[in-house]
C-alpha cells in the first residue's frame, strides 16, 4: 500500500510564471496569492506571475513567493479536489524556508503567519552579512565526511579564521557550503586538489545556513515571541535533527536554529523512508526536491506537483 509524504521546496526552485496558471484556473490559488499580497503590502503575485527575475530571486521575495505557491497548490488540492491530509499523508517536510511550506500546510502557521515570518526571514538573512561578503558553493560527487573536512581545512585563512560550513546536505554526493566568500572560495580549490568531481559558486545572495546568520537567528527568536507556531495537525521531519517535531515550543526552536544550522536533507529522507513512506509528492513549484528524492531512495517514488494538469493527474492516485 502507498504510503504518503508531501515536501515543500526551497530557494532555487523560484521562476517567472510561477503560479500565473494555478490562478487562472483556480480560485483557492488566486485566493491564497491574494490573501499574502495582501499582508506584506506588496504585488508579490505580480512580480511572481511577470518578473523581473532578479527582483523575485531577492531573498525576501523568494521565500514567501515559494510558500504562496506551494499552499496555492495544497489549497486547490484540499479544497477542490476534497483530499484529507490527514487521511493521506503521514508526514510533511520542507527544504529551509519550505519547513515554513510544511509547517503551514500542517496548520501550525496561518499562510498570513508564514508569509509575515517568511518575509522577515529574508530581510534578516539578507541584512546579516553585507554585499559580496559571503557566498556559497555547491560540491557534486562529495559525501558529507570529505565535505567536513574540506569546510575545516579552509578555514584558515592569511587573516586568521573565517567561517565555511557545510549548509545543505542534499544527497546523492551534492553538498553546498557556505560562508566567507574568501574561505568558500579556499574550499573550492581545496575540494578540487581533493578529487571532487565539480565545485561552483552559486547564485546566491547571502551565505545562508552558516554561523555569520546568528543576527537571522535573533530576529527570528523575537518574531516567533509574537507569532508562535501552533500544534501541527500532522508531524514534520525536521531540517535541523531529520527526526519528527510535532511539540511546538520545540519546532520553534529548531526555526531559530535552522537559520545557522545544516539541512539534513539526505538524512530527513530517509527517516521518511523508514517510516514507511513510498511516495513524495513535492508540492509547489519546481522538481528540484523529486530529484534529490530520486538519488536518495531511487526505490521511492517521487512526483512534482505544481501544475493545474499536476493537480489532475495527483487527484486521481490520492
Amino acid at each position: 500500500m502507498a504510503v504518503n509524504a508531501f515536501i515543500f521546496p526551497g530557494q532555487g526552485s523560484q521562476a517567472v510564471g510561477m503560479g500565473r496558471d494555478l490562478a487562472a484556473s483556480f480560485a483557492p490559488a488566486r485566493h491564497v496569492f491574494e490573501e499574502v499580497d495582501e499582508v506584506l503590502k506588496q504585488k508579490l503575485s505580480k512580480l511572481m506571475f511577470e518578473g523581473p527575475a532578479d527582483e523575485l530571486t531577492l531573498t525576501e521575495n523568494a521565500q514567501p513567493a515559494l510558500m504562496a505557491v506551494s499552499l496555492a497548490v495544497l489549497r486547490v488540492l484540499q479544497q477542490e479536489g476534497g483530499l484529507k491530509l490527514n487521511d493521506k499523508v503521514i508526514v510533511t517536510a520542507g527544504h529551509s524556508l519550505g519547513e515554513y511550506s510544511a509547517l503551514a500546510a500542517v496548520d501550525a502557521f496561518s499562510v498570513a503567519e508564514a508569509a509575515r515570518l517568511l518575509k522577515l526571514r529574508g530581510q534578516a538573512m539578507q541584512k546579516a552579512v553585507g554585499p559580496g561578503l559571503g557566498a556559497m558553493a555547491a560540491l557534486l560527487g562529495v559525501e558529507m565526511e570529505l565535505a567536513r573536512e574540506i569546510c575545516a581545512e579552509a578555514e584558515a585563512g592569511p587573516n586568521g579564521r573565517e567561517t565555511v560550513a557545510c549548509a545543505n546536505d542534499n544527497g546523492g554526493g551534492q553538498v553546498v557550503i557556505s560562508g566567507h566568500k574568501a574561505a568558500v572560495e579556499r574550499a573550492i580549490e581545496i575540494a578540487k586538489g581533493k578529487g571532487v568531481k565539480r565545485a561552483m559558486l552559486l547564485p546566491v545572495s547571502a551565505p545562508f545556513h552558516c554561523a555569520l546568520m546568528a543576527p537571522a537567528a535573533d530576529a527570528m527568536a523575537e518574531a516567533f515571541a509574537n507569532a508562535p507556531p501552533h500544534a501541527p495537525v500532522l508531524p514534520i521531519i525536521a531540517n535541523v535533527t531529520a527526526a519528527k517535531a510535532t511539540d511546538p515550543g520545540q519546532i520553534r526552536d529548531l526555526l531559530v536554529e535552522q537559520v545557522t544550522a545544516t539541512v539534513r536533507w539526505r538524512e530527513s529522507v530517509e527517516e521518511m523512508v523508514k517510516l514507511g513512506v513510498t511516495n513524495f509528492y513535492e508540492i509547489g513549484a519546481g522538481k528540484v526536491l523529486s530529484g534529490l528524492v530520486k538519488r536518495i531512495a531511487p526505490e521511492a517514488s517521487a512526483t512534482p506537483v505544481g501544475s493545474p494538469a499536476d493537480i489532475e493527474a495527483v487527484l486521481k492516485v490520492l
